[in-house]
């Protein structure tokens, strides 16, 4: 099937939204964001930002937080994409994918974000609270957030390094 000219605009969207990641160009990625924007974080269900402002300030926090962001798949076509990536948040490598809807302009109007492993969300969450809040307006809030979640990214963290490794399938095996 050939592209048609809808996919050449999406196609540019797409490429303009990864190479301002790659850059941490908050303004950048902010121009490739439809004016009605909705994004659906990984970390929580609770509530999600809407519109081109609350957006671009998560992504100043994220790009704060997540060092060397660098996409390594993209799939999908017309106005439905997926883009995957590798960074690191806290000397811990973290993959995101990203489920990328486009408006008719081309634009980026959904997008829904899923993170991996565990110990690096947790790190992530820890790390892009207090910088979010703080652009909020909110900085005793930030340092509550920043007390709060240490506990659970040093348990993710300290539970993937000592207690996962015990469920690994090789360790359980013996010499026949």
């Amino acid at each position: 099937m050939e592209p048609t000219h809808d996919d050449d605009r999406y196609d540019r969207t797409i490429a303009r939204w990864r190479a301002a990641a790659e850059r941490a160009d908050v303004a950048e990625a902010v121009r490739c964001l439809a004016p009605d924007v909705e994004v659906i974080s990984p970390l929580t269900a609770r509530f999600r930002f809407h519109g081109p402002a609350q957006v671009g300030d998560m992504l100043a926090a994220a790009y704060e937080v997540i060092d060397g962001i660098r996409f390594h798949t993209a799939v999908g076509a017309g106005d439905t994409r997926a883009l995957l990536f590798h960074g690191t948040v806290d000397g811990q490598q973290v993959e995101e994918a990203q489920l990328i809807r486009l408006d008719a302009a081309g634009l980026i109007r959904e997008l829904t974000l899923f993170g991996r492993p565990l110990p690096a969300l947790t790190a992530v969450m820890r790390r892009l609270g207090p910088p979010l809040l703080r652009r909020q307006g909110r900085p005793g809030l930030a340092r509550f957030v920043a007390v709060a979640t240490r506990p659970l990214a040093t348990m993710t963290r300290v539970g993937d390094r000592r207690v996962v490794p015990l469920g690994d399938p090789a360790r359980g095996r013996r010499a026949g």
